[in-house]
């Protein structure tokens, strides 16, 4: 049985929920429609990219996702379909496409969406003309690229990383941008401090699971993603420090003393 997804902005209670859902059901009876993710902060693409990237190879092999996030097009922004990894792609050439995959999809289609502008009557149609086996060419023109949104990145100097928040799940932990092969790639057998927002929140270890420090103790840990992440054993962190996406989280040689007036 084929897939749909969706990842919106959207609330539960939305009118677009029931919208979309609709049409599909009635263009292509008996698909299965999940929900992958909702209340995306509108326009914030950057967040979406980051559920989709780390989620839709989860799902089985052309499984269908649907991308309604700052998704209305402009002029210099089409409708398209994707397809990548044995998965496609509806949605907004607005760069989230280059965010997700990080790479060339196998193949790139400009929506013939002639007859209407409803982003949600396009992205539907589009869903069940490819439910109904249609090759991606019938769909629309085939294009070369797409549009391109730089992802935010760590930056090395000598020993010192310094990356930022990029994502807090449901129970604020700050997941960086700091990965697994760069950290060690600079701190391979050194000792090392990972300092948070300032000198004042520094945790010297990475450990593997929250329960291996005392509950109410700050903890850095690899995750899943082998992003570095910081937490609180019981608590919200980014609600203790006031993390938010952006914060800075610095690694530095151990016992580095910080210039005056600077806080690292």
């Amino acid at each position: 049985m084929p897939v749909i997804t969706l990842t919106t902005e959207w609330k539960p209670d939305d009118i677009y929920n029931g919208i979309i859902k609709g049409k599909l059901s009635t263009l292509c009876p008996g698909v299965i429609i999940i929900d992958n993710a909702g209340c995306i902060p509108p326009f914030n693409i950057s967040h979406a990219s980051f559920i989709i990237r780390n989620t839709f190879e989860n799902y089985p092999d052309g499984t269908i996702h649907i991308i309604c996030v700052h998704s209305e097009a402009s002029d210099n922004q089409d409708y398209m379909v994707i397809k990548a990894r044995g998965h496609f792609f509806i949605g907004t050439d607005n760069g989230i496409f280059n965010l997700i995959l990080n790479a060339e999809p196998e193949e790139i289609i400009k929506i013939d969406n002639k007859g209407t502008s409803d982003e949600l009557e396009i992205f539907a149609k589009a869903a069940s003309d490819l439910v109904a086996g249609k090759k991606l060419t019938e769909l629309g023109v085939p294009v070369k690229t797409v549009s391109e949104k730089v992802p935010l990145r760590a930056t090395i100097d000598k020993d010192v990383i310094i990356g930022s928040i990029i994502f807090i799940d449901s129970y604020g932990n700050a997941i960086s941008n700091i990965t697994k092969e760069v950290f060690y790639r600079v701190f391979e057998n050194k000792e090392y401090r990972i300092l948070i927002q300032s000198n004042k929140n520094h945790i010297d270890q990475i450990t593997e699971r929250y329960n291996q420090v005392p509950v109410g103790e700050m903890l850095a840990r690899f995750n899943k993603f082998d992003l570095l992440e910081i937490s609180i054993n019981g608590a919200d962190v980014s609600e203790l420090l006031g993390l938010s996406v952006g914060s800075v989280v610095r690694v530095d040689i151990s016992g580095k003393v910080a210039p005056p007036n600077r806080l690292f």
